[in-house]
């Protein structure tokens, strides 16, 4: 199952406008694909699963609130954040990447939704000054070196060690696969993870996690 029917699947309670966001967004990435290189040709009949259902993994363990400011750092096609702006538009969701392509293609699929709770920005997450409640990415790079690059963001709220035990009031969601062990060992911070197998039932999921990390 590919297309918007796949993303109804997993979330059935979709308005109307979020529907055909969704819908669109089949459309824009193949135009804007064949002007940047932001998935594989290989890979893009994928789409839907592996790339906007897989960032929707992070709304599987965390609901952000009306008002709640979001940095997807290292945004790329603009996964996660986009998918996770039309999902909660009442929350504000800025994109960061370092290739100034990549963000003028992310800015095209925003302004080509219309969407209003979207930005887009060319600049690297060290350079950056701005202040966040929340983090998102998708395996830029390994958990520690990640965390040196992206903390500033975040205001630090607490550093708690141990397992997260309510929901984070701040901090990061990270999209990541395969065994973690060896990255999350060193991290001196409450840490929960989530196995996406345990959202969604396609094979591509077996290994998918979401690391939440309160900063």
């Amino acid at each position: 199952m590919q297309g918007v029917e796949l993303i109804v699947r997993y979330f059935p309670d979709l308005t109307a406008e979020q529907h055909d966001h969704f819908a669109a967004l089949g459309e824009l990435y193949a135009h804007w694909n064949e002007r940047v290189n932001l998935i594989s040709r290989k890979d893009f009949e994928h789409l839907y699963e592996r790339h906007i259902l897989h960032s929707l993994g992070i709304a599987k363990v965390h609901a952000f609130a009306p008002g709640t400011r979001i940095v997807d750092v290292g945004t790329g096609g603009g996964f996660p954040g986009i998918p996770l702006a039309i999902l909660f538009p009442q929350s504000r969701f800025h994109c960061i990447d370092g290739i100034g392509k990549k963000i003028a293609a992310v800015q095209g699929v925003i302004d080509g939704l219309g969407l209003k709770n979207a930005t887009a920005e060319q600049v690297r997450s060290q350079d950056h000054k701005a202040n966040y409640d929340f983090i998102v990415s998708r395996a830029v790079t390994t958990m520690p070196e990640f965390i040196m690059a992206t903390k500033h963001l975040v205001p630090a709220t607490r550093q708690v060690l141990g397992k997260l035990r309510e929901p984070m009031k701040s901090g990061l969601l990270y999209l990541k696969g395969g065994d973690l062990a060896d990255e999350l060992r060193p991290l001196r911070y409450s840490i929960r993870v989530t196995e996406l197998r345990d959202a969604f039932s396609e094979e591509f999921f077996a290994t998918k996690k979401v690391v939440e990390v309160g900063l």
